[in-house]
């Protein structure tokens, strides 16, 4: 009788054994045949570098310097600023459309610059279409201005005085094909008169001679206006409605001149630079842009946020594109 149990026993223990052996050969074997999934790179895995093609100080500076410490809480590593200014910004773009599309190099942009600087120039260095787009996020619309002390109270008396001095008002202005220069072109044509435009290859400089009384009126960015405006009178506004900050100025087109020059600030990546990484940098910037806090910051320093991503991007791009053809065209 024990012999029997025994035996029971011990078949029962071979049958569990032989069970467990199987279902373990059978994991193994199902381990075996599935591939493991290839590990992906992470990115970014090292420090960005933001390069702005204008000096420090500017409106393009402001901005990357508010946007650094966000692109590197979110993205985790270092964002490094350089300043490669010169010919409006395009050492900087040429510069950029030769870099490495790995997602380490961007660079703001400004638009119009990068689209009429290729339009006008054949040595520009750069093409629009080679300028990716990750994001545009601010504005500042361009007013007319002279300082407390000038004789011009109004448009009208500053278009006069143009009209029996030609050549005689030097205007300051950023950069040369850029949204200063096609804005002066443009109150020549419709006000029938010559001014001297100078250039500056930044806002920065140009703001400085201005105060400095260098220059006798100037074309400037909103903020600029807004952080000087108890030195300042503005004689006329690029928008479609009053400033609230200079509720006195009129616009430009209240005047009867058909023009609202702006300039629009984002930042691309070269071209090649793989989707994925365009996302990683898109999702980033547009965060930031949404942001209520720094949309608050942006309004009180006169910038008006703006939050388009990499195609809406695009197809603003595009559509300037258009627009500011036909006014190079009308002001020729």
């Amino acid at each position: 009788m024990k012999r029997k149990w025994f035996l029971i026993l011990l078949v029962a223990i071979l049958s569990v054994t032989l069970v467990a052996g199987c279902g373990g050969s059978g994991n193994q074997s199902s381990q075996q045949q599935e591939p493991k999934e290839a590990e992906k790179p992470s990115y970014p895995e090292k420090p960005i570098t933001y390069v702005i093609p204008f000096d420090a100080g500017g409106q393009s500076d402001i901005e990357a310097r508010r946007q650094q410490p966000h692109l590197e809480r979110i993205l985790g590593q270092k964002i490094l600023i350089e300043y490669k200014p010169g010919a409006g910004g395009a050492i900087g773009w040429t510069e950029l459309t030769r870099s490495k599309p790995d997602g380490y190099t961007m660079t703001g942009i400004n638009l119009p610059h990068i689209i009429l600087q290729p339009a006008q120039r054949s040595d520009a260095g750069f093409k629009t279409e080679d300028i990716i787009p990750v994001a545009i996020f601010q504005a500042t619309p361009i007013g007319l201005a002279v300082l407390n002390d000038s004789p011009f109270q109004t448009l009208e008396d500053f278009i006069a005085y143009a009209k029996e001095n030609p050549g005689k008002i030097t205007i300051a202005g950023s950069g040369t094909l850029s949204g200063h220069d096609i804005a002066h072109l443009q109150l020549e044509k419709f006000a029938g008169i010559e001014l001297e435009y100078i250039p500056y290859t930044g806002a920065a400089p140009q703001l400085q001679a201005f105060l400095g009384g260098h220059n006798m009126a100037i074309l400037a960015n909103s903020n600029d206006l807004v952080a000087h405006k108890d030195k300042i009178r503005v004689l006329a506004f690029g928008a479609t409605e009053r400033y609230e900050v200079f509720p006195d100025a009129p616009t430009f087109i209240e005047k009867g001149f058909d023009m609202t020059p702006s300039i629009d600030r984002g930042v691309a990546v070269p071209p090649g630079t793989p989707e994925e990484i365009i996302k990683v940098l898109e999702d980033a910037f547009l965060q930031i842009c949404n942001d209520p806090e720094i949309q608050k910051q942006m309004i009180e320093q006169g910038f008006v946020p703006k939050a388009m991503g990499h195609k809406e991007s695009l197809e603003y791009i595009e559509k300037l594109t258009d627009q500011y053809l036909e006014i190079l065209a009308a002001v020729q």
